[in-house]
């Protein structure tokens, strides 16, 4: 599993890419700082500074996860809020507030608000409560550390399970050894030198072709009558992403 800069687990969407993460705050030095926090987790980051600009950006990004603050220049931030829930309706929110009374915190989470930090906050805690909000969101790739997934494509490694689509895949124990070190590096071309050197842990002399015949296996498996996710690049190596 992937891990941030600080050797934490790295959250992924299911399909590999990096979790997105929409701030909403009118103060842009704030906001600056928070994505800058966000971004050191690995995270992709836009941010609005205002309840018009989130909800544009909503659209656009489909975050998996909004940091809002209640007090932005143009509406509420509930109203905003009920915004966003309708273009996606599971989208966990953590909201910033400078008011303290409890009959506030009661109002933002009655809204649809899944957390609730009050500032002056640390960066830490933000990104903690993020982290979690994120864990418990059907959004975001909080997978047990045994199970890898690209798109609709998902390896267990502990159990040897493969399946796509819900549907199980058989494999003998080179092609998942080949199938796993491909969706640990989802989108990225890996030569078949790597795959030799990683897969078959020796260099075959020139016999390069092997890894050309594995990768036919796996194609006909993986691939056969759905959406290609397993690419040649050629003069370059294979590369695995979602189906399209």
């Amino acid at each position: 599993m992937p891990t941030s800069p600080h050797g934490r687990t790295e959250l992924l969407r299911p399909d590999g890419s990096p979790v997105r993460v929409l701030v909403v705050d009118d103060e842009s030095a704030l906001a600056d700082l928070l994505s800058m926090a966000l971004r050191y987790e690995g995270w992709e980051v836009r941010t609005a500074g205002d309840g018009a600009e989130a909800i544009r950006i909503t659209r656009e990004l489909r975050p998996d996860a909004v940091v809002l603050d209640i007090m932005l220049p143009d509406m509420d931030g509930l109203a905003v809020l009920g915004r966003l829930r309708r273009e996606l309706p599971d989208v966990p929110v953590l909201f910033l507030t400078a008011r303290d009374a409890v009959e506030d915190r009661i109002a933002g989470l009655t809204a649809g608000g899944d957390d609730y930090v009050t500032k002056p906050f640390s960066l830490e805690e933000v990104v903690a409560r993020l982290r979690g909000l994120l864990r418990r969101s059907g959004a975001a790739a909080a997978r047990s550390e045994s199970v890898l997934a690209v798109g609709d494509l998902i390896l267990d490694e502990d159990s040897h399970e493969v399946s796509r689509g819900g549907q199980e895949i058989h494999l003998t124990a080179t092609e998942f050894e080949l199938l796993r070190y491909l969706m640990r590096n989802p989108r990225r071309v890996l030569s078949k030198t790597q795959i030799l050197d990683r897969v078959w842990s020796y260099d075959f002399g020139g016999q390069a072709n092997v890894v050309e015949l594995y990768i036919s296996y796996l194609r006909r498996k993986i691939d056969a009558g759905r959406s290609p996710m397993i690419h040649t690049r050629r003069g370059a190596g294979y590369l695995i992403k979602p189906g399209e």
